[in-house]
């Protein structure tokens, strides 16, 4: 199937997924469509069982839009970047070195701990899974992804300071999770990929600091760059190629964490545009661009997850064990958060459901799916793609679905209300901290 098929194909089921959700499913767009593309992708496995030549077009479309290519090295640094213009470093900053533990050593506690319980798992289901691969799950799995939990966080009205808590991890731990499971699947495979403790030390290093300098030197270059002109379509111009051209730069060349180096590069960017040549409307139809980018994109990665339903083969064993790793990724979860914030608490006041608030958010999404499609062929990948993708469904669905009301429960709550005051303040984490009112006349000016 030719490139031009694909997407035309994959854009139209994109345009009529949003219609019929926004029309009459009504759920978060996430969710929504989500759920609309896995029914669509059921009717076609149907459709395929009593001889209709249906299946196999989609085996096609699925082969053609190469989920881990297209997200992991095409629409993953745009939505970073676009997450991350939009969140204010400011308040980021005074959250710092819970969001630093969080994306980091919790990240590593979770991989072990997943590691372990699934290993423990499919020996008691009699399911042959090394060890090592059963590590590799627990990398793919740990970080919370941040296109999922910024989607589901739009509509949840969390207050400012668990959001950016939530908002902050997710932005940078998913570079740490890519980097351990580029080390954790070295040592499963073997051979020339045998890395050394030295070396994955080494690797950690240049991968997670080396990404944030990167990033920074980028988005600040960019910045200088932005206010010395006041032209939207320049400015769209320049920030879409510092993009494009800098993930592949950090990713290919100076081999850094290009999630990193994007998450980086658009808090940079965001919050340094408050001075210069750029008018507000530069900066409304700028943030505009970006907004309605953010959301396309992510709308085209909610439907290919559904989609990627049709790959899938479940047996007894493995459905079984994927209520079983959901059971034990939400453990190792809790366990991950509430050891950092207990760390913490000593030094700072935190308020007594902020773990349970965190956990519940921490969503997974297409980076785990985009990890799992990566691994070598063969019965334990089929293993792990079909364990991960329940895990994601779980987390998209019933997290996702749920979280909001638990947001609303918990701040009602007289010891939430004296740690977060202002908790019903509606933040905004915008460019230059536009207005609503500004952001809408700015989309319609995009439209026109």
């Amino acid at each position: 199937m030719r490139s031009e098929q694909v997407v035309g194909i994959l854009m139209s089921l994109t345009a009529v997924s949003s219609y019929l959700n926004y029309r009459f499913v009504k759920l978060p767009k996430t969710i929504g469509l989500t759920i609309i593309t896995l029914v669509l992708s059921f009717f076609i496995a149907v459709s395929g069982k009593c001889g209709w030549d249906v299946e196999e077009f989609a085996a096609h479309l699925l082969d053609g839009i190469g989920f881990h290519e297209t997200f992991l090295h095409g629409t993953l640094g745009f939505l970073l970047f676009a997450a991350s213009l939009h969140v204010n470093a400011m308040e980021l900053s005074k959250y710092k070195t819970i969001i630093v533990l969080l994306a980091t050593v919790s990240v590593i506690l979770s991989t072990f701990m997943i590691g372990f319980g699934t290993y423990g798992l499919t020996q008691l289901l009699e399911i042959p899974i090394p060890l090592e691969y059963c590590l590799v799950f627990g990398a793919l799995i740990s970080p919370t992804d941040p296109i999922t939990a910024l989607g589901i966080l739009k509509t949840a009205n969390a207050p400012k300071g668990l959001e950016m808590k939530i908002a902050g991890e997710a932005l940078f731990n998913d570079g740490m999770g890519i980097v351990l499971f580029v080390v954790l699947l070295g040592l499963a495979v073997g051979g020339e990929n045998k890395w050394t403790i030295s070396s994955a030390m080494i690797f950690f290093l240049r991968q997670g600091i080396g990404g944030v300098l990167a990033g920074f030197v980028m988005g600040s270059l960019a910045a200088r760059l932005l206010r010395t002109i006041d032209n939207s379509e320049v400015a769209i111009s320049l920030t879409l190629g510092m993009v494009a051209g800098g993930y592949a730069f950090a990713h290919s060349v100076i081999e850094v964490s290009g999630p990193i180096c994007m998450a980086v590069a658009g808090l940079s960017v965001g919050n340094l545009l408050h001075d210069g040549n750029m008018s507000r409307h530069t900066l409304q139809r700028l943030n505009a661009f970006w907004e309605l980018l953010d959301d396309v994109l992510n709308a085209i990665l909610f439907v290919t997850i559904g989609l990627e339903f049709l790959s899938l083969s479940f047996r007894m064993d493995t459905a079984i064990a994927s209520i079983g790793a959901i059971i034990i990724t939400m453990m190792a979860r809790w366990l991950s958060v509430m050891l950092p914030v207990a760390s913490v608490s000593m030094f700072r006041k935190f308020s007594p459901n902020v773990v349970l608030i965190m956990t519940w958010g921490g969503l997974r999404g297409g980076i785990s799916i985009a990890l799992a499609l990566t691994l070598p062929l063969g019965p334990t990948r089929d293993f792990i793609l079909v364990v991960t993708y329940a895990v994601v469904l779980f987390s998209i669905m019933v997290q996702g679905l749920t979280l909001g009301g638990l947001v609303r429960r918990i701040t009602k709550l007289k010891s939430f209300q004296e740690e977060y005051p202002h908790a019903k303040e509606t933040p905004v984490y915008r460019l230059s901290d536009l207005p609503k009112h500004a952001l809408k006349d700015a989309l319609k000016d995009a439209v026109e």
